[in-house]
């Protein structure tokens, strides 16, 4: 890629060793040259790194402090790539994931762009385009799926990034003073959008930029999504609401958002996830978080320092191939050890392993990072699908391998 913009990938870990790991390992399969590796982690993350592929080729930065604002802005300062991208440690990154996310800053007015973030199922999606205003809510908004589209923001009506998939020229990043501490988990890149919204900044959105988000655990967070604590969450809306509100709306926004906070606790509770007593004490976390989002100073972001060190360009394969793999179940340990092979060779690998069924469709990148869809020969793999669907085998897997060759770069046609 002559004349590609050289690009910081920066990767905020806390807690998840297992997750960075995998997220590393996707991250390896990247089509992409030149990018760096920016790893921003406490001492688990840190121990996790050794075996990790190119591990010597990873920028890392010790941060044991619960602050995703000032632990990215730990990763800006060491970025050296003239477009700074992030992703979470629980997210895995589609092979093209870069090369969509970053086509738009081929226009110089763009100073940011996002791409689209699947869920735990790999197939749905857990957000899209979307604008936000100075209350924090979200509008969606109707993208192409198929092309990049350009925006420009106005004054309190921000275009949305989302943490674990957006990317900003490092030179606004850095001017702007990168993300504000006072945000220690929720709502940095919301402020930050809100930021670029006050100078008119054009954001490109990229529906075809994709990583998979797995809401892996964390200190607020169960496994099943059920929230450990609030507090922070309440801290981050006080912050929010002071600074970027009207004063005459903000009692009614906080109410709003109390209400949705305790549904939310509900329906964990109806499913068996939360007792009555821990709603309570998610509420009072929360409330006891936004009295101390108040007491929070403001001061003015000063700029963030230009990279000591110089830019660390990952290692490239540039006779990887993008292989697919297909059979039914009880073709598992055939695909498996051919899929082992692929993956030793350095291919990236996709397999597709369909039953005579209608059950719906899986993606799962494991941890030998393989792609693995799954799922009934006439089961959903798009949620605006019929239920059933008849498919020759054949058939199935051209309609499959159409449908994500230019996110996982192989030919439609294999």
């Amino acid at each position: 890629m002559s004349g590609a913009l050289t690009v910081s990938v920066v990767i905020v870990s806390r807690g998840r060793p297992d997750a960075l790991r995998r997220c590393l390992l996707g991250v390896s399969q990247l089509r992409y040259d030149p990018f760096e590796v920016v790893v921003v982690a406490d001492a688990a993350g840190r121990a996790a790194l050794p075996g990790v592929p190119a591990a010597a080729h990873v920028k890392l930065i010790a941060f044991d402090a619960a602050n995703i604002s000032a632990a990215r802005n730990a990763g800006i300062a060491a970025a050296a790539g003239a477009i700074v991208a992030f992703i979470d440690d629980d997210s895995v990154p589609e092979p093209t994931w870069l090369l969509h996310l970053v086509a738009g800053f081929r226009d110089p007015a763009v100073v940011a762009a996002g791409g689209f973030v699947r869920g735990r199922n790999g197939i749905s999606f857990q957000s899209r385009g979307a604008m936000v205003n100075a209350a924090g809510r979200e509008t969606p908004l109707p993208l192409d799926p198929a092309r990049i589209t350009l925006l420009r923001a106005a004054p309190g009506h921000a275009i949305k990034t989302e943490g674990t998939n957006m990317a900003f020229r490092r030179s606004t990043l850095a001017a702007l003073g990168g993300f504000d501490p006072c945000y220690r988990f929720f709502l940095d890149e919301t402020d930050l959008n809100l930021r670029l919204a006050e100078r008119g900044a054009v954001t490109a959105l990229a529906p075809l930029a994709q990583v998979h988000h797995g809401f892996d655990a964390s200190a607020t967070r169960r496994a099943d999504r059920a929230p450990r604590d609030l507090s922070e969450i309440g801290a981050s809306w006080a912050v929010f609401l002071g600074r970027h509100c009207a004063k005459a709306r903000r009692a009614q926004v906080w109410a709003d958002i109390q209400a949705s906070e305790r549904r939310r606790a509900l329906r964990h509770m109806v499913a068996g996830r939360l007792e009555p007593r821990d709603v309570r004490r998610l509420m009072a976390g929360l409330h006891a978080g936004y009295a101390d989002g108040l007491a929070r100073a403001s001061k003015p972001l000063s700029p963030l320092p230009d990279p000591t060190a110089p830019f660390l360009p990952f290692p490239q394969r540039p006779q990887a191939r993008s292989v697919l793999l297909t059979g039914r179940p009880w073709s598992r340990q055939r695909l498996r050890t051919a899929a082992r092979t692929e993956r030793a060779a350095g291919n990236r690998v996709t397999v597709f392993r369909f039953s005579p069924s209608a059950l719906f469709h899986r993606v799962a990148f494991t941890d030998e990072g393989i792609w693995e869809q799954t799922g009934g020969l006439w089961g959903k793999s798009d949620r605006s699908q019929p239920l059933i669907r008849l498919w020759s085998f054949a058939g199935r897997i051209r309609a499959e391998a159409k449908r994500v060759s230019r996110l996982r770069g192989f030919d439609a046609a294999t």
